[in-house]
């Protein structure tokens, strides 16, 4: 008889593609697992799940918005109809456990499971744990985390380091640098950057980079630039007079054609971006997302800034200061090889298998 496990959670690629890391090291383990997903409606998990051939459930959840208050008022009826669309999951799927990976629809289907009594497994991505898996996480049967001291959230004898799970692609990408160069149509031998914002872009990365265009020509550096959707296209017509050197994407499928392809890389500092670029080894420049919950995304890019494996630029700072600090981190080889050695330990390809054995260990 195959056991059946719950994945919960989403709302961004951080949090969907460490889920479907797990699942897909869940199948390895045990082929006849029965998997399914929990997601919130509307958001990007209902199609990036279900391309990964996994179904897919939707709770009509929101998270909580800090920028306008008034959206607000609805989230304690959602909240409660969640519960209950939860409810009637757990008693259709009879899970043999439920695991959440973090995003707010993760938290309805793991109350109702602990209230049940099914072992429960919380894998939290960040350095600073959100406020739904502190809750959580009293009742939590195991809880794996990525960053050393969690212990201050968590109860110790539950934790479990793990690392964060890196999506196969990249952990097993064969693809060379000529390849990945050659894809995006950039020359060889040229410094190249990419610039990355998350799946749905960052306003500040893109803003920074818009007036600097023609210093990458001037310059001779190469550009890879996933704007996300709402930048693309005022990212595209800058770019037009640029286009030997600066190429403008929405979305990227093939990020380790994008990681192999560039010197260095201007990300974000979510968990799931971190854990990419300590696994292919990329120096990078960090510009965290000031309005993450509790300031997280600063706090995982200082634990690598501290190890001198990493630079950062706060949010506001980036309209003056990133384009040249890039620029001249591309050119100063250097600084380059010192970011390479010391990210090069933080790197963990294994972290989905170390996930899956301890969900399946949750299994009476």
């Amino acid at each position: 008889m195959g056991r059946k496990i719950i994945i919960a959670g989403g709302g961004t690629g951080g949090h969907i593609f460490p889920a479907i890391a797990i699942a897909n090291a869940l199948r390895k383990l045990e082929p006849d697992t029965e998997i399914l997903f929990v997601g919130a409606k509307g958001k990007m998990e209902m199609e990036k799940v279900p391309q990964a051939g996994y179904k897919i459930v939707g709770l009509e959840i929101a998270g909580f918005n800090r920028s306008n208050m008034l959206k607000n008022l609805l989230l304690p009826f959602k909240l409660l109809k969640s519960l209950n669309q939860a409810r009637n999951i757990l008693k259709e799927f009879q899970p043999d456990v439920v695991v959440g990976v973090g995003g707010y629809a993760s938290f309805p289907i793991l109350r109702e499971a602990q209230r049940k009594g099914i072992p429960t497994l919380i894998q939290e991505q960040n350095s600073y744990a959100g406020k739904s898996n502190k809750i959580l996480g009293r009742k939590a049967s195991r809880i794996c985390v990525a960053y050393e001291g969690m212990d201050k959230f968590f109860p110790a004898d539950k934790i479990l380091l793990t690392g964060n799970p890196v999506r196969g692609a990249i952990t097993q990408s064969a693809v060379t640098r000529e390849e990945a160069l050659l894809h995006f149509g950039l020359a060889q031998g040229k410094p190249t950057l990419f610039a990355v914002g998350g799946s749905l872009g960052a306003k500040s990365i893109n803003e920074a980079l818009l007036p600097h265009l023609a210093e990458f020509v001037n310059k001779d550096v190469q550009l890879i630039w996933q704007t996300g959707k709402l930048f693309f296209d005022i990212a595209k017509s800058a770019a037009g007079p640029f286009a030997t050197h600066v190429k403008v994407y929405d979305f990227i499928n093939v990020m380790d054609f994008a990681y192999k392809a560039a010197d260095a890389v201007i990300s974000r500092a979510g968990a799931l971006a971190i854990a990419e670029l300590c696994v292919v080894r990329k120096p990078v420049i960090f510009v965290p997302y000031p309005f993450a919950a509790e300031d997280h995304q600063t706090q995982n890019a200082l634990s690598l800034v501290n190890k001198h494996a990493a630079m950062m630029i706060k949010d506001d700072e980036a309209f003056n200061r990133l384009a040249n600090e890039a620029l001249s981190l591309v050119q100063n080889k250097a600084m380059m090889e010192q970011l390479e050695r010391n990210i090069t330990p933080l790197g963990n390809t294994n972290a989905d298998m170390t996930i899956a054995r301890a969900v399946l260990g949750l299994i009476k």
